[in-house]
């Protein structure tokens, strides 16, 4: 305000002046041309929904890890080709067999323009193991010593026989809150990881893992600002003021349904490197109108949200800007395995082998998607050759025949007294024509009436997490390179499971793919889990991803490696 009406002052002395005598015109030293302004180095993204959260410890989803790459910085980052190279921390030393990794922080600060500490590091992998938080994700960091018996500390009574106490609504009764945080700062001080000093961080591992560096990279592994959380506990995350950063990039604004701002970080360690000063991420989650706004020079980037109806034409006109990436994913059915019929192995059976995977892809997503007759997707080396090469398709596409058979001898013939079901999928218009048309095949093939919920992308985190759903459309991006990405989702009460399923054996497969040592050991185990899995199908496989992007041909050197989310780091417009 003072600048304002200083500025008026001026300006009202010089209309004085100018009243009594004429101001002499300005004479140009020479003739050269005052230099061009810059040109702001803008970037608008469509990321196709809002947010859930922009909290690195708690998020699960695609749109949250593309907003949180510019935000936050790990220990590692993912380079253009998908290799961990030194993030917050300059250096690394791996000791002990590989079960002790030493880092050495740079001279890195947050937004706010305090330090990046090492003790960050340790407040935050211990936020997110905090059972009170109930992060979905907090098995990432189940690598670290004492973690996984830290964060499954019981937060219900247990009875005489170990088990859950229930009261008369026949749920848990949940014990006190001051004695689940008692219980887990005494678990905590067995956890492997701790601050040496400012600048050093050591962590402790169970078993050595090969990919622990790629997952330090991994957004619930990010360090968060205390000071900031401390400020607004519910809601830091979505106030500028409070979201501090320490990635390249630091929030200005979060509009729901609208668009999320944010702006070059002047404190971030290589700020010199970072070649744009803002990426507007749009939250538009009509794939029409992302497209035509591409098109109409509104948007620079379509993340998510090409229309794939028009991906015809789209390879003819816009072949320069149409991107079809390979990608480590899965998109797929969950079922709900806790409710009747769901809950029958010949059922879900039956609904997978009804479906025509090729028709799908052929005349539905047109990307060149692959149909999916397992969970691990083609791309991750095995001991010797690709693991999925080295496995196998699990049952035929489009098997009606065998799908009648099977549902027939769950009681269900001809799909004769089975109830109604629903499909409820996240506001998509691929989504939308997907169960629409598996909807046809279930009712054609089997019998089966089917009606669709579509529901907002918070919605349908909420209703999977609740298992309020029956069958219910997902996607899985792998978070590294190894088959374990996929194959720890399943174990029971696991974070991202939400199909209620659990299987003893398939837990035990897990705990020694993790804790052995040999290739060979780990790998025969996830294969033989995988098999497991698909034999009780608690879920659908559809499609194995690529990822389909309009990227305009203004956008220099952006990258999106094979998982990780798209990365402006070192982007620019030309």
């Amino acid at each position: 305000m003072r600048r304002l009406v200083a500025a008026f002052l001026a300006i009202s002395m010089l209309a004085i002046v100018g009243c009594t005598k004429k101001a002499e015109e300005p004479k140009p030293a020479d003739n050269t041309p005052a230099p061009a302004p810059k040109k702001e180095q803008v970037v608008r993204v469509n990321i196709g929904t809002d947010p859930k959260t922009l909290d690195p410890a708690v998020s699960t989803g695609v749109p949250e890890a593309n907003v949180q790459l510019s935000l936050f910085e790990g220990l590692m980052r993912l380079d253009k080709d998908g290799k961990a190279v030194p993030g917050m921390a300059a250096t690394n030393e791996v000791k002990d067999g590989g079960l002790t990794y030493v880092f050495k922080l740079r001279d890195a600060k947050w937004s706010n323009g305090d330090p990046v500490t090492a003790e960050d590091f340790v407040y935050s992998w211990k936020r997110a193991l905090d059972p009170l938080l109930a992060s979905e994700y907090a098995y990432q960091l189940y690598y670290v010593k004492g973690a996984e018996k830290a964060n499954t500390v019981p937060v219900n009574e247990l009875g005489p026989d170990g088990k859950e106490k229930v009261g008369a609504d026949n749920k848990p009764i949940p014990r006190k809150e001051e004695d689940i945080k008692k219980d887990f700062e005494a678990a905590f001080k067995e956890v492997g990881v701790k601050a040496l000093d400012a600048k050093t961080l050591e962590v402790k591992l169970e078993a050595p893992t090969p990919y622990f560096l790629s997952l330090t990279a991994f957004h619930t592994l990010y360090p968060v600002n205390k000071k900031g959380i401390d400020a607004a506990p519910q809601d830091w995350h979505r106030k500028p003021e409070t979201l501090i950063a320490n990635g390249p990039f630091k929030m200005v604004s979060w509009t729901p349904k609208d668009k999320v701002i944010v702006e070059k970080n002047p404190n971030y360690w290589d700020a010199a490197a970072v070649k744009l000063d803002k990426i507007e991420y749009y939250l538009i989650d009509s794939e029409s109108t992302a497209t035509q706004m591409f098109e109409a020079g509104q948007l620079d980037i379509v993340e998510s949200g090409v229309n794939s109806a028009e991906l015809p034409r789209l390879k003819k006109e816009k072949a320069n800007e149409l991107k079809i990436l390979p990608d480590l994913g899965l998109y797929y059915y969950r079922f709900n395995t806790t409710v009747a019929p769901m809950n029958d192995p010949k059922v879900r059976k039956a609904l997978t082998y009804a479906i025509d995977r090729k028709l799908i892809v052929e005349n539905i997503t047109q990307g060149g998607q692959q149909p999916a007759m397992s969970e691990v997707p083609a791309g991750i080396p095995d001991v010797t050759g690709d693991f999925r090469a080295n496995g196998k398709d699990f049952f035929t596409d489009n098997n009606v025949a065998e799908a009648k058979k099977l549902l027939a001898e769950a009681g269900f013939p001809d799909g004769k007294g089975f109830p109604k079901l629903s499909i409820m999928y996240n506001t998509s218009e691929a989504h939308k024509r997907i169960a629409e048309a598996i909807q046809e095949m279930w009712k054609k093939n089997l019998g089966i009436n089917v009606e669709l919920q579509n529901v907002e992308w918070g919605v349908y985190l909420d209703r999977q997490a609740k298992l309020d759903y029956q069958v219910s459309r997902a996607g899985w991006i792998g978070d590294y390179i190894d088959p374990m990405t996929f194959a720890d989702m399943w174990v029971t009460k696991g974070g991202n499971n939400q199909t209620g399923w659990s299987n003893a054996q398939y837990d035990a497969l897990i705990e020694t793919a993790k804790k052995s040592g040999d290739p060979a050991v780990r790998m025969k185990a996830m294969h033989d889990s995988e098999k497991l899995l698909m034999d009780e199908m608690p879920i659908m496989p559809i499609y194995h991803y690529v990822r389909v992007r309009l990227v305009s041909t203004k956008v220099k050197n952006w990258s999106e490696p094979l998982t990780s989310g798209m990365n402006l780091r070192d982007a620019s417009i030309e």
